[in-house]
C-alpha cells in the first residue's frame, strides 16, 4: 500500500466548486468504435479547462457487463476495456490535475455485478457456504420455498419485477435493482474492508473525491422482514448502521485529503443532514432542487429548506439541474409539468423547447449564483434536449423492468455533438455511436456554439468565470414582486430571476453583469429570464 498523497493547497475547494459530470460512454470517442472512452476525455480536457470547471465526476468506468450503464461493477480496480486502461485513467487524472481540474470517481457500494468474482464464487459454493454470506441469500417462503423471502419493492420506479431471484439449488438472492446486480451484505466485515481498500486504491491514484451511489441503501435489517409489516425503521433505507460505515470511510478520506458526495434520496431533512455531520460525508446531492418545478414559490422554498438543513452541520449545499438519470432540463422545463418524478415518466410527453431553453438559461444563472457547489451534467452547457430513442435501440433496464411503459434514461445519455460538419457530429469518426444521435444534433455542436456569444455554451462559460464575484457568504433575499426571486451575496453581487408573466424592474443603481436573455426596451427583465448585477 502506497503513501497518502499530500492534501491540495485549497482543502476547501469542494465547498464552492463547479463540478462537471462525465458519462464516459457518451462524452467523446477517441478510437472511433462508437463508444466514448478515456482517450476521448483526454482529448477534450482543454475544452473543459476553457469551460472553467473545477472538477470532473466520472460515472463508473470500471470493468462491467454494462447491464445498467456501468453501475454493475465486476472489478473496482480495473477500467473497462471499452473505455481504456488503468494506466490511461492515471494519465487522465494527472493531465486534468495539471490543468487545475480535480477528479471524482464513482463508487457503487450497494451491489456488484453478477460477474464479480465474489458472486461467481458464491454461486459455485452453494447454499450455506461462507461465500454466500457476502450477499443476501435466503430460502424462499411457501411449502416448497417457491415464494420470494419478502415483499421488498424494486428501486427502479415503475418496476413490477421482483427483487429476489431463485437459483436452481433453491436459494434466492436479493437485488434491489436488476438480477445482474446482487446486493452486498454490509454486516460482513470483508465487505467493509474491501470497500475501504478500494477507496485507498483510487485516492492513491490521485482522485480528489468519491461520489457514493445509492448511499442510503447499503445496510439491511438482518431479519429481512416484510416492508408492509415492518415499515419503521425501514428494513433497507436510511438505517442507523450506515453512519458507522461512513465514519470509517471518512477516516480513510481524511488521510488523503479526499472528499465525498453522497447520492442520498431522503424526504426527511433532519435524517438527510445526519449524513453530513463533520465526521461523515462532506456533501450530498440536493434532489429537492433538481426535482422542483419551475415555480418561484417552490424554488424559493427548496432553496430555503436546503440551506436550513445544511446549516446545523456546517456542510455546503449542492445544486444540480440534471444528471445521467434525469430528463434533460430544456425538455423538462418546456413541459406543462416542469417537476421531475421517475414515476410519471412517459413516452410522448409534449414539450416546447424554445420555452424550455429560455427557462434552462435562467435556471443556470440561478443555480450558479447560490451558495455551495454546483454539478453540471455533460451537455447541459450545450442546451441539449432529451432525445427520443427508437424502441429497438433502448438499452436502459429501467425501460424493460417497467414492462415498456417507462422510456428509460437513455434519452439524456446520447453522445455529445462536437463538430457539426463531421460524421456523428464529431463524437467519433468511424462507427455509429452506441445510442443514435437525433437528426438535429449537429446544430448543438460545440464548434457552432463556441463562437456564438448568444449560445448556451457562451452563457455557461461567462457565468462560471463570473461566479467568484458571489463569494462564499450567505444568501439574503431581497424584496421582490410575486413570481420574482431576488437575492444578494457577498460584495454587492445580486441575482434576479423573473418567473412572472410581466417584466420585472431591476434593482436601482445596479450594474448588469450578465443576463440569460436580452432585457426589454425599458431595461426590464422579461419573463423566464435571470440577471446578475452588482450593486
Amino acid at each position: 500500500m502506497g503513501q497518502p498523497r499530500p492534501a491540495r493547497k485549497d482543502p476547501d475547494w469542494w465547498r464552492s466548486a463547479v463540478i462537471y459530470q462525465v458519462y464516459v460512454r457518451s462524452f467523446a470517442d477517441g478510437d472511433g468504435d462508437g463508444t466514448g472512452d478515456l482517450a476521448g476525455v483526454r482529448s477534450r480536457l482543454p475544452y473543459l479547462a476553457e469551460l472553467g470547471v473545477d472538477a470532473l465526476w466520472f460515472t463508473p468506468w470500471y470493468l462491467s457487463p454494462l447491464k445498467d450503464g456501468g453501475y454493475d461493477v465486476a472489478d473496482y480496480r480495473t477500467i473497462d476495456p471499452a473505455f481504456g486502461t488503468l494506466a490511461e485513467a492515471e494519465k487522465l487524472i494527472a493531465e486534468a490535475d495539471a490543468l487545475g481540474i480535480r477528479t471524482i470517481t464513482d463508487i457503487v457500494p450497494n451491489h456488484v455485478s453478477d460477474q464479480h468474482p465474489w458472486f461467481r464464487a458464491a454461486l459455485a459454493a452453494g447454499p450455506g457456504s461462507p461465500e454466500r454470506e457476502l450477499f443476501h441469500f435466503r430460502r424462499g417462503r411457501g411449502p416448497h420455498g417457491e415464494l420470494p423471502p419478502n415483499d421488498w419493492p424494486s428501486q427502479f420506479a415503475g418496476s413490477t419485477e421482483p427483487v429476489w431471484t431463485r437459483l436452481p439449488d433453491g436459494d434466492w438472492y436479493l437485488h434491489l435493482f436488476t438480477p445482474e446486480q446482487p446486493d452486498l451484505n454490509w454486516a460482513h466485515p470483508a465487505v467493509r474492508q474491501e470497500h475501504e481498500d478500494v477507496l485507498r486504491f483510487w485516492f492513491e491514484r490521485g482522485v480528489a473525491g468519491v461520489r457514493i451511489d445509492s448511499a442510503a441503501l447499503l445496510a439491511k435489517d438482518p431479519d429481512l422482514p416484510d416492508l408492509a409489516a415492518h415499515p419503521e425503521p425501514h428494513p433497507f433505507l436510511d438505517r442507523d448502521e450506515l453512519h458507522d460505515i461512513y465514519r470509517s470511510w471518512r477516516r480513510v478520506a481524511d488521510a488523503y485529503g479526499g472528499v465525498f458526495v453522497g447520492e442520498v434520496w431522503l424526504p426527511d431533512p433532519e435524517r438527510f443532514a445526519r449524513y453530513l455531520r463533520p465526521d461523515e460525508l462532506h456533501t450530498a446531492f440536493n434532489f429537492s432542487f433538481l426535482t422542483c418545478p419551475w415555480d418561484a414559490g417552490r424554488l424559493r422554498a427548496s432553496i430555503d429548506t436546503t440551506l436550513a438543513e445544511h446549516a446545523p452541520v456546517g456542510a455546503p449545499a449542492t445544486w444540480v439541474l440534471c444528471n445521467h438519470d434525469v430528463t434533460r432540463t430544456v425538455t423538462r422545463y418546456g413541459r406543462e409539468d416542469t417537476a421531475f418524478d421517475f414515476a410519471t415518466k412517459a413516452f410522448g410527453t409534449p414539450t416546447d423547447l424554445a420555452l424550455g431553453t429560455r427557462r434552462a438559461r435562467a435556471a443556470a444563472l440561478l443555480s450558479l449564483a447560490l451558495p455551495g457547489a454546483v454539478y453540471l451534467y455533460q451537455g447541459e452547457e450545450l442546451g441539449l434536449p432529451e432525445a427520443d430513442i427508437p424502441l429497438d435501440r433502448i438499452q436502459d433496464p429501467m425501460h424493460f423492468r417497467s414492462g415498456g411503459t417507462d422510456p428509460g434514461r437513455d434519452g439524456c445519455r446520447v453522445p455529445l455533438p462536437w463538430t457539426a460538419g463531421l460524421p456523428h457530429a464529431g463524437f467519433g469518426a468511424r462507427e455509429e455511436p452506441w445510442l443514435p444521435q437525433p437528426a438535429g444534433w449537429p446544430s448543438y455542436a460545440v464548434d457552432r456554439q463556441r463562437s456564438d456569444p448568444a449560445s448556451m455554451l457562451s452563457l455557461y462559460r461567462t457565468a462560471i468565470a463570473l461566479r467568484p464575484r458571489f463569494g462564499d457568504g450567505p444568501l439574503t433575499w431581497l424584496p421582490a414582486p410575486d413570481g420574482v426571486l431576488a437575492f444578494s451575496r457577498a460584495d454587492g453581487a445580486l441575482c434576479v430571476v423573473n418567473l412572472a408573466a410581466t417584466p420585472a424592474d431591476l434593482p436601482a443603481r445596479s450594474r448588469l453583469l450578465l443576463s440569460s436573455g436580452p432585457l426589454d426596451d425599458a431595461g426590464r427583465l422579461p419573463q423566464d429570464t435571470a440577471a446578475w448585477l452588482h450593486a
